[in-house]
């Protein structure tokens, strides 16, 4: 598993179209800030499900195998137990990342990931890390000069 700052890093620089399986359009919804706050830096955002036409001004596929151009990452907002289909249409599709959201942790999923030469990272969220490593915390005051541990001159 992928989970280095390093590795961290190159992932969120390398894969800049993100496949979000589990994508809810309800806006107080974890996918949905998730995505809104990557599709603001410049990540290319597509929903995956099959309940919705569009998210976030983006149209929404039922299945990963029906998108019609390449993805980079597949990062999964479902049920630990939904992963491992979703990891093998990703590998399907020819995805390099699959990426797991904060309390999803398949083994079996990561295994069939990394056996096909894919990245995976799980239990992470890629708004967090993305923040983490690229400086996006500053909306909660983070990076603002408003909090800051140093003494005013």
């Amino acid at each position: 598993m992928a989970d280095d700052i390093s590795s961290l890093r190159r992932i969120l620089k390398d894969c800049r179209t993100i496949a979000v399986v589990g994508l809810s359009a309800e806006w107080h919804r974890p996918s949905y800030f998730a995505a809104k706050y990557v599709q603001q830096h410049g990540y290319r955002i597509v929903p995956v499900n099959p309940k919705y036409a569009e998210i976030l001004g983006e149209k929404s596929y039922a299945r990963l195998e029906d998108i019609p151009f390449p993805v980079d990452m597949v990062d999964v907002f479902r049920r630990e137990a939904d992963v491992p289909p979703i990891a093998r249409s990703a590998v399907a599709i020819g995805a390099k990342c699959l990426w797991q959201q904060l309390g999803v942790k398949n083994q079996e999923a990561d295994g069939i990931a990394r056996a096909a030469g894919m990245d995976s990272v799980m239990d992470r969220c890629v708004k967090i890390e993305h923040a983490r490593l690229f400086g996006g915390l500053h909306w909660a005051g983070v990076n603002t000069r408003v909090i800051s541990a140093r003494r005013p001159v």
